[in-house]
């Protein structure tokens, strides 16, 4: 079995030991991890690798015999993740380095117990709705799509923008706001929910679009199936705008024509049996607890 390792910087210091712990428990199960180079060069010198461990450099590298991507670190991390997999269906696991971790949701004390799921395939899958932009100009190169949301922003202390949302055609309205989110369920837990916008199981069809600091106080967001596309037209004083595609993004000009629909593979991602997206909820946003002792 081979397992391909991806992660960001990592701070080797205080997390050494957690990450020995991961190609330790790799090769009693007899899994050859193939590591990210950028990640390699910082594990040289500091942690003990099989011998038998391999490289990847970009997307093209990961082949048929990869069975699994395990993401270290945070949500960022696993969203980076989406660029490197695509449409290969190659399953990703996320453990926890980094802060709340809604995706990564394995914890860095359950990783002798997420390999030995691995090697055994005893675990669970669920298949992430991804999100496609379609646009009149060329934008985020050959990875038009997104695991989280799809956001319009206006540049840095431009006035607030006008956007002109439509749903297969038909006006929806103009959002008077800094910005609008149009978010999967799987994003719907991440900067919508920061923006007030409400959390969507992650098997329901349905997108979520949330304006950011809107002019009127009435806006308030709303759910739409994930068969509808969703397009824009934008107004604004500067003339440029930013979009982005997780936390990618690019400057653009304001008269772009954007269109969001459904992507048309999803992202196939690994939970333990144990760990469900209600669990999830409870542990992440401390539902339930009583914080005043």
């Amino acid at each position: 079995m081979k397992v391909a390792v991806y992660s960001r910087a990592l701070e080797l210091g205080p997390q050494k030991d957690d990450i020995q712990l991961f190609f330790d428990e790799l090769q009693k199960e007899e899994i050859i991890p193939v590591i990210s180079a950028p990640f390699l060069k910082e594990l040289h010198g500091s942690i003990r690798l099989p011998d038998t461990f391999q490289t990847f450099s970009s997307h093209e590298d990961l082949t048929n015999d990869i069975d699994f991507l395990v993401s270290l670190g945070g949500d960022g991390t696993l969203l980076d993740t989406v660029t490197l997999v695509r449409d290969k269906m190659i399953p990703v696991i996320g453990i926890n380095f980094g802060r709340l971790g809604f995706l990564a949701s394995i914890g860095r004390d359950e990783v002798p117990e997420a390999v030995k799921a691995l090697a055994r395939r005893s675990f669970i899958v669920d298949k992430r709705t991804l999100i496609h932009i379609d646009s009149s100009l060329s934008l985020f190169h050959d990875v038009p799509y997104a695991l989280n949301e799809f956001a319009i922003h206006k540049r840095d202390v431009s006035p607030m923008i006008k956007i002109h949302t439509y749903l297969n055609g038909e006006l929806l309205n103009t959002y008077w706001a800094d910005g609008l989110i149009l978010a999967t369920p799987t994003g719907s837990t991440g900067y919508n929910l920061s923006c007030q916008g409400p959390i969507i199981f992650p098997d329901a069809h349905s997108f979520v679009i949330t304006p950011i600091a809107p002019h009127n106080l009435n806006v308030r967001s709303i759910v739409v199936p994930d068969t509808t596309i969703i397009s824009f037209e934008i107004e604004s004083r500067s003339d440029e705008v930013i979009v982005a595609l997780d936390s990618r993004r690019e400057i653009v000009n304001k008269n772009i024509q954007l269109a969001i629909r459904r992507e048309s593979f999803t992202m196939n991602l690994v939970r333990l049996n144990e760990n469900n997206f209600l669990q999830t909820m409870r542990n992440k946003l401390s539902w339930g607890l009583d914080k005043r002792n």
